[in-house]
């Protein structure tokens, strides 16, 4: 007799759906068919991940403590406990501890008692998963006990007083006591005798004044110096500290880049005054700033919390003014700091910034900066875990965190941020956000991709692997993406290393799962050069679906007989959440292969990487060791050129004089349609002619888009080529003379 279990087609689809269903047992005989009575069955599961787990605190003496836990999503609902050190937390035996229905654990007021690892678990009649623990410090700030009795008075005419810090003392970590342990004064009482000075004090005196008087005469000295020296500095450079006041601190290290062509356009040295008041990052503890601000030199300070720019003669100094501003870097007030950084100083001309090997960019066109103005600017990549960037329900961050600025400098033209991003862009998968950061510290929503208009501050080129954000307003910024279906991926690449040599009786395999973005590249690549690895295939690019799934990795084809596992398990997974987060660097698993005799020399095998169920890729990667084997350098970062600062017209691959031909020519309407409309047509561009037209040069936006786009790798020849086929009358109209450009 055979039995089977009948189960429909739908309660199968829909089994994550239902919590039970019934099903009939259907028997077959020679006899006939027997149908049995509905049987009820139930379905439960509980996943591995938990939505959100505690996190590590450190609180004061009888201060109160939340420790959220949001347990996986299971059938039926997980039931939730906490563990302080391994052991149970019972509310009904302890009065100062509670649990919420949102099952996080309060503590009214901090004890030392609880300083402990706190774990969340969660159980349902399937599975029991816990949490990672989070330490709880509970520390003690010092306090003063009483002062002492004061002292018996002494020959000196002083007597003194003590006290101790133990009123409670520091306690885990807490501050000690400020302020001093003894006091001493004059004595008041008549015990005290008074003696006349002698010459032994008269001489104590003189040598006193003496010392005083040399003192003062060095100062003196030495602020003399410190004003000739300040004089005979360049002061060409408005000094940013005044507008960075309310931003974060950045480090950047200087570029030194010689750039002659400077000299080829005079700026404009009128003496015309603005005042700059309201757009920067206020104080918390007082009003805005206000700043009065000229066309000229030296950044000195005025009362009233004012500043001003003051000139020299630009009839006598202009040439040189240009010369020096093309040779010489003026950065008294910015920060300094990392490789990731890079920073100039501009004026009218414009100019680029560039942290070499990350796809990060800003280009600053000619005229953003207005005529007689000069910045310091600085264009930062940030580490993920080094900014707290609050992402919601299904977000995640695609592109590196960058900041540019000073926050509040006045632009009159659009500048234009370049980096990468790891998303698949699609409308139907995909609501792709640009976030900046608040002075207040707090991120907006600053732009929807899709959903821009023209008169919007920001604007967005987004391609297949880079956005080109237009803003004219600096700060930090971030693309961040949300999934509108299970079909939204994110491209990831996987990078294998492995020591240079295999020398020892053991051999770790690497296998990194990054975005698929220049900077996460680079980072890994410098990690790795210090541990000793090396790339010994090239990257794959594997697209994460949001499927709610992990990421698996296992290693096969292992010859058993010369080398052996040491991972107790088939595979190792990336949990779904640190790769969908986005926030998360260095993601790697590590398979370690231990020889089983000395005299093994070789290895070859597989690495087997998939993301379970997710529908996506899955492949495996190859490679074979020998003894003293060294791979060859298989990942070569572009290069980026070696100047992350590039001033005035070497900043751009189109010619200076010929780019305001195109300008002057192409933005008058033509009714042969030979303006900036079919420039655009021509550059695949046209969608975006809203934006184009909503600026006083519409040319001049394409162009500086192009220039965004194609350094410094651009092919200037097809722009020529795009431009003459547009017919023209005046076929000389885009050419110079050499002598010109």
């Amino acid at each position: 007799m055979e039995v089977r279990i009948n189960v429909s087609r739908q309660q199968v689809e829909k089994v994550f759906g239902l919590e039970e269903y019934w099903c009939h047992c259907v028997a077959w005989s020679s006899s006939g068919t027997t149908k049995s009575q509905k049987a009820y069955i139930r379905i439960a599961y509980l996943r591995k991940n938990f939505e959100q787990e505690p996190l590590a605190k450190e609180v004061s003496l009888e201060q109160g403590i939340v420790l959220p836990c949001r347990p996986p999503e299971g059938i039926p609902p997980a039931e939730v406990e906490w563990l302080r050190n391994e052991d149970l937390v019972d509310p009904s035996l302890d009065p100062n501890v509670y649990i919420t229905r949102e099952h996080s654990l309060v503590v009214r007021q901090a004890r030392l008692a609880d300083t402990a690892n706190y774990t969340c678990v969660a159980k349902n009649i399937v599975a029991r998963r816990r949490s990672a623990s989070a330490a709880v410090i509970v520390y003690v700030d010092g306090s003063w006990s009483p002062w002492s009795k004061w002292s018996a008075c002494g020959l000196d005419c002083t007597h003194w007083r003590s006290r101790e810090c133990s009123d409670p003392a520091p306690r885990n970590g807490g501050e000690e006591c400020q302020g001093a342990d003894l006091d001493t004064r004059n004595c008041t009482s008549d015990l005290c005798v008074h003696t006349a000075s002698g010459p032994e004090d008269v001489a104590l005196y003189v040598g006193l004044i003496a010392v005083a008087v040399c003192l003062v005469l060095l100062l003196l000295v030495l602020i003399l110096i410190y004003c000739r020296k300040k004089e005979g500095l360049d002061s060409d450079v408005a000094d940013s500290s005044i507008l960075t006041s309310g931003f974060q601190p950045v480090s950047i290290k200087p570029s030194k880049a010689d750039n002659p062509h400077l000299l080829t356009i005079q700026p404009d040295l009128s003496t015309t005054t603005t005042t700059y008041q309201g757009s920067l990052c206020p104080r918390q503890d007082g009003p805005s700033p206000k700043f009065q601000l000229t066309n000229g030199h030296l950044l000195s300070p005025l009362g009233g919390g004012r500043h001003t720019l003051h000139h020299s003669s630009p009839t006598s100094e202009a040439e040189d003014f240009v010369s020096r501003l093309s040779t010489q870097n003026y950065f008294r007030s910015l920060p300094r700091g990392t490789s990731n950084m890079a920073y100039g100083t501009f004026n009218f001309l414009g100019g680029r910034l560039m942290i070499p090997n990350t796809g990060i960019s800003l280009l600053i066109p000619p005229d953003a900066i207005p005529r007689g103005k000069i910045y310091e600017i600085y264009l930062t990549l940030h580490k993920p875990e080094d900014v707290r960037l609050p992402l919601a329900g299904c977000q995640t961050l695609l592109s590196p965190i960058v900041s540019c600025g000073p926050p509040g400098v006045l632009l009159t033209r659009p500048v234009i941020l370049a980096m990468d991003h790891c998303g698949e862009p699609s409308p139907d998968s995909w609501s792709l956000r640009l976030k900046k950061q608040s002075c207040e510290g707090s991120w907006e929503d600053v732009l929807h991709l899709g959903e821009e208009a023209p008169s919007h501050l920001y604007y967005c080129q987004l391609e297949a692997s880079a956005c080109y954000i237009f803003t004219e307003q600096l700060g930090r910024f971030a693309l961040v993406g949300e999934a509108l279906s299970v079909a939204a991926t994110k491209r990831l690449k996987l990078l294998l290393f492995a020591p240079v040599a295999c020398t020892s009786l053991e051999y770790n395999i690497r296998v990194y799962c990054l975005h698929d973005t220049h900077d996460a590249l680079k980072e890994v690549v410098q990690l790795e050069k210090q541990l000793g690895g090396q790339l010994i295939q090239e990257p794959r690019v594997l697209h994460f679906k949001d499927s709610y799934h992990n990421l698996r990795l296992s290693i096969h084809d292992v010859p058993s007989s010369l080398w052996k596992s040491k991972l107790l398990v088939s595979y190792q997974e990336i949990p779904f959440y640190h790769i969908w987060n986005g926030t998360q660097q260095y993601l790697h698993c590590t398979f370690t292969l231990e020889r089983v005799s000395p005299s093994t020399s070789d290895l070859a095998c597989k690495v087997w990487v998939w993301q379970v169920e997710g529908d996506g890729q899955s492949f495996s990667i190859n490679f074979n060791i020998t003894k003293d084997t060294r791979f060859a350098e298989l990942l070569a970062l572009e290069s980026e050129g070696g100047v992350p600062a590039l001033v005035g017209p070497s900043a751009f691959k189109i010619p200076f004089l010929i780019r305001q031909k195109i300008i002057t020519s192409l933005d008058p309407p033509c009714s042969r349609g030979a303006d900036w409309r079919t420039l655009a047509q021509k550059l695949h561009l046209d969608s975006h002619l809203s934006f184009f037209a909503s600026k006083p040069s519409p040319t001049a936006m394409i162009l500086n888009l192009w220039e965004a786009r194609h350094f410094p790798s651009g092919n200037l020849s097809q722009l020529a080529a795009a431009v003459a086929g547009l017919g023209q009358p005046d076929t000389g109209l885009f050419t110079v003379s050499e002598a010109e450009c």
